[in-house]
């Protein structure tokens, strides 16, 4: 692109909600170019606990248009993504001891009119939750709830005796980090630019334009690109990039939670989730991971500085640890753990007491002094897209006539399949590829869909592939997500692109970054 060239938007920041502007903003004729000052999805993006839900336990809070919104986009992501996202079922054991978290406006209702509760969770309560949740968002594809006798279904044989029955609802699991990579994929297929380890240094109003400054956050080049309008997409970065980057007064605020997850070895032998709430009012998921784990998770703590790497401490890791253990008959101890993870989530600043109460919604702000601003306060993954047809409403008035929404329905890379085609390309892979196991083609087909092909391309046999770097990941591979999936470095290919890093040893992952850079540099 040409130093002189003004496109239409400038986007900062490489998470979910950038790319996913990108996508939409290209697939309608505009000019777009993005900037990530580190790899795509690093941050929060790649930290969730990686379902598309409509958030059940919003509904205690009166969040009843959000998680509509939620519930709809469900089903209309699991069409466009049916590799990297998939239904599963939750099982939620119910005891007379639950309770809601502080004062929720629910808690606060049943406070009044039924006082001898005492802040109690009912179990009819929980119940009309699940209808609510069953029909709000006009679901087609999931199954509905069900109650489940834990005496004698398979899902409560791992569960305390106290546990006599559960509820047993729909939600959807996603690679949230692929899902950045292939929006971004897309985006760059529509026309966008798409730069990774590029940070945005400074932009400034010009006449009705902006110039943005940038460096290469490997070779330290300077280059400068020229917008009509910016969009800060920077996810926890936000403000910083109102204040610093753009030098822009704004009242609004933003504050950020930490959430944090353990992964463990396989707790049970199942594919279904838990979802099991605490005497505190808190919930968590426990979640089959990679097969041969399982995900625990989420905190929420008050993470004051941005600048500061999201950690699961100690203390995060032992509360996970110690409510898992309230559930499970065989207690779990950090021994078990064999991975954390932290994110930083940014949520609009609406006044509420507690992390866990405010909002989750996204709240998009223009600031038209001059070459207009976007903002992008929150937001949830489940919601990305809506998020992204919205944002291009309030672009509309400053960019001209654009083309109407497109998104819904349309398959992102290698998700051109039905929902419940998974099973018939993984054993068409093995048929055509004999040298594949089954672990082997399901893990492809869950990252790659329809473009495993591409990417194995004429292989008769493993020595085809090139270097095996451990876990089956071979060279052929590597290449693929070097030249098509934005990866610099070894991390990047472990922790985001897959969770190979789960069974790769740190001698392994050294080599494979050694090697890439190696080739990058030839």
């Amino acid at each position: 692109m040409a130093q002189d060239d003004i496109v239409d938007l400038f986007i900062i920041g490489g998470g979910i909600n950038g790319v996913g502007i990108a996508r939409d903003a290209a697939g309608r004729g505009l000019s777009v170019s993005l900037a990530e000052m580190n790899d795509l999805g690093w941050a929060t993006s790649s930290a969730s606990t990686k379902l598309f839900h409509g958030g059940l336990r919003y509904l205690e809070y009166f969040e009843i248009g959000l998680v509509r919104k939620a519930l709809i986009e469900r089903e209309t992501l699991l069409r466009a993504m049916p590799h990297i996202s998939w239904p599963m079922r939750f099982v939620l054991p119910y005891h007379k001891d639950m309770r809601f978290e502080g004062d929720t406006p629910t808690s606060k209702l049943l406070s009044v009119f039924m006082p001898w509760m005492k802040g109690r969770r009912p179990a009819w309560l929980i119940r009309l939750g699940l209808f609510l949740y069953d029909n709000l968002g006009g679901r087609e594809i999931l199954p509905a709830t069900r109650k489940v006798d834990l005496t004698t279904d398979d899902v409560g044989q791992g569960i305390e005796d106290r546990f006599t029955f559960a509820y047993e609802y729909s939600d959807c699991w996603v690679e949230d980090a692929r899902l950045v990579v292939l929006n971004a994929r897309d985006a760059e297929a529509r026309g966008a630019e798409i730069m990774v380890q590029t940070k945005v240094t400074s932009a400034g109003r010009a006449d009705e334009h902006w110039v943005i400054s940038l460096t290469d956050g490997e070779t330290g080049e300077t280059f400068e690109r020229r917008a009509k309008m910016l969009v800060n997409a920077g996810g926890p970065w936000v403000e910083d990039v109102i204040r610093q980057v753009t030098r822009t007064n704004s009242s609004e605020g933003v504050r950020l939670v930490r959430g944090s997850h353990i992964v463990t070895k396989r707790l049970f032998q199942h594919d279904k989730a838990y979802f099991f709430q605490g005497e505190d009012g808190r919930i968590i998921f426990a979640i089959p991971y990679e097969t041969d784990f399982t995900l625990i998770g989420t905190t929420d703590a008050e993470h004051p500085d941005v600048s500061s790497k999201p950690v699961c401490t100690d203390e995060e890791r032992d509360y996970l640890i110690k409510f898992a253990n309230g559930y499970f008959k065989h207690d779990i101890t950090k021994d078990d753990v064999v991975w954390t993870y932290s994110g930083v989530r940014l949520l609009y600043d609406d006044g509420a007491k507690s992390a866990t109460a405010a909002t989750r919604d996204y709240v998009l702000s223009v600031y038209d002094d001059g070459a207009p601003m976007l903002n992008v306060f929150g937001g949830k993954i489940t919601t990305y897209r809506k998020l992204a047809e919205n944002a291009l409403a309030k672009i509309a008035p400053f960019i001209g006539d654009i083309a109407d929404n497109w998104t819904a329905g349309v398959a992102l890379p290698g998700g051109d399949f039905p929902v419940d085609g998974v099973q018939d390309l993984i054993e068409g892979l093995i048929v055509d590829y004999p040298f594949l196991d089954d672990a082997w083609a399901k893990r492809l087909v869950r990252a790659y869909g329809t473009d495993a092909r591409r990417m194995l391309g004429d292989a008769g046999a493993p020595s085809d592939l090139g270097r095996n770097f451990g876990a089956n990941l071979t060279e052929r591979e590597v290449r693929w997500l070097m030249a098509h999936e934005y990866a610099r470095h070894g991390d990047d290919i472990v922790w985001r692109r897959s969770k190979l890093g789960l069974r790769m040893s740190e001698a392994e992952i050294n080599l494979l970054d050694e090697w890439m850079q190696t080739e990058r540099g030839r």
